[in-house]
């Protein structure tokens, strides 16, 4: 042990040994550097995952705002009601995606089927004196003056449990009977309580979740194909089971052209066309429809984007469709980088469940598909979807935290730490 004057003419002791030094100061640093690796990701993707997610939420909240606030008024003489309740949603998914987005895999995966257990309690409420009937679906339960849509954490438990399913056989996915036995009793109950419901909306987001948690899980293509083949078997029996299902998807076939028809199913869909086309190119400005003025059903909710592309235009309608391009691809860089099968199949699952959700409204709003009362992710007025998206978010943004390759335990180098001692030589 040497002694030696410091610069600032006090003494201290330096080891000649080569041994690491154990001063305050370079405790305090390493404190500080344990403190600061625990709010910091590792990874660019977290961050563009994050604000496109918080970007999307806060539009949201806007356009809920504007599309609602005609309809809110002349029900309750508040222009915000709709608003503030998307508003405080948004409030309680955010803080929800954050915390979920500190959970390891590992104790997602722990917990999966649980999660899709307690999932499953909810939606059995659905058939009890709390469930409620919205629109000829009855998939919702009352608690208070506020509903809810137990379906949307049926999602979130289906993907975990299929992204933990995927795990566990891994080693043998070839062999069809140990992979699709257990992920078809784990996905067929809760299919079956959702079309009991009578929501085939959601019961086709859950089936496009599905396949992609499977096709990026590593399942083999002809088994998926099978899949689709009794998908197309059974869809139009299940279509028959209900006659507005029935009649509304003959009138999109027939392309709304019997006048008949015009005062009753294809009232929305007409409308919502005639909003979005009306909008342009720059739109009419933002609060300036028209459409919200009782005309067209459900213009907070599912035919949002008919109103977005009426006030802000092909340039609005245009950057909502690339945000949810860039939230899509940054998800498949998660899926590229991790070499986890869990992480995996659980991204590709809330991929196709966002993404494919945002097309399918898009598409029934171009009148691309009968309406099917399947709302816009992130941005459509309701606060279960919105709530339990944010967290399927914040899952991802755990993956997207502990991508491999990122030396998180080590701090980072300062800009003289080329001048540090290493075995008592300065270099």
């Amino acid at each position: 042990m040497a002694t030696t004057d410091l610069p600032n003419g006090r003494s201290g002791s330096r080891t000649t040994g080569g041994a690491p030094r154990a001063d305050g100061n370079r405790r305090t640093h390493g404190a500080v550097v344990a403190v600061k690796n625990v709010f910091v990701a590792e990874s660019s993707t977290f961050y563009t995952i994050l604000g496109v997610t918080l970007f999307l939420v806060v539009f949201g909240v806007v356009m809920v705002l504007s599309s609602s606030s005609v309809e809110q008024y002349a029900k309750t003489h508040d222009f915000f009601g709709a608003a503030s309740r998307q508003g405080l949603y948004a409030v309680l998914g955010v803080p929800l995606m954050l915390v979920a987005s500190r959970v390891p895999a590992r104790l997602w995966r722990k917990w999966a089927m649980r999660i899709l257990g307690a999932a499953l309690v909810l939606q059995l409420l659905v058939y009890t004196p709390l469930g409620v009937e919205v629109q000829g679906n009855r998939n919702w339960i009352r608690l208070g003056s506020f509903t809810a849509q137990p379906s949307e954490a049926v999602k979130l438990g289906i993907v975990l449990a299929i992204g933990a399913i995927i795990y566990v056989k891994r080693d043998r996915l070839r062999e069809w009977k140990e992979l699709f036995v257990p992920v078809g009793i784990a996905t067929v109950l809760p299919l079956g309580m959702v079309l009991l419901g009578g929501d085939q909306g959601t019961a086709m987001i859950m089936l496009i979740l599905l396949l992609g948690a499977l096709y990026i899980g590593g399942a083999r293509a002809k088994h998926l194909l099978v899949i689709l083949g009794v998908v197309a078997v059974v869809l139009p029996f299940v279509t028959m089971t209900s006659a507005s299902r029935s009649y509304r998807i003959n009138a999109w076939l027939s392309g709304c052209t019997d006048s008949n028809q015009f005062q009753d199913l294809c009232w929305q869909p007409v409308h919502g066309m005639w909003a979005l086309a009306s909008g342009g190119v720059f739109g009419v400005g933002l609060g300036n429809s028209k459409a919200k003025w009782s005309w067209l059903p459900e213009a907070d909710n599912d035919y949002i984007f008919a109103i977005i592309g009426e006030e802000l235009g092909l340039i609005g309608a245009v950057v909502v469709l690339a945000l949810f391009v860039v939230l899509a691809i940054s998800m498949i860089k998660v899926i590229r980088q991790s070499n986890d099968p869990f992480v995996r199949t659980v991204t590709g699952g809330i991929l196709m469940w966002i993404i494919g959700q945002a097309l399918v409204n898009i598409a029934v709003v171009l009148g691309l598909l009968p309406v099917l009362g399947v709302p816009l992710p992130l941005i459509s007025a309701g606060g279960s979807a919105l709530i339990m998206t944010l967290v399927a978010i914040g899952v991802v943004l755990s993956f997207a935290r502990d991508l491999p390759g990122k030396d998180r335990d080590l701090p980072r180098r300062g800009p003289r730490d080329d001048l540090a001692p290493q075995n008592g030589v300065l270099r």
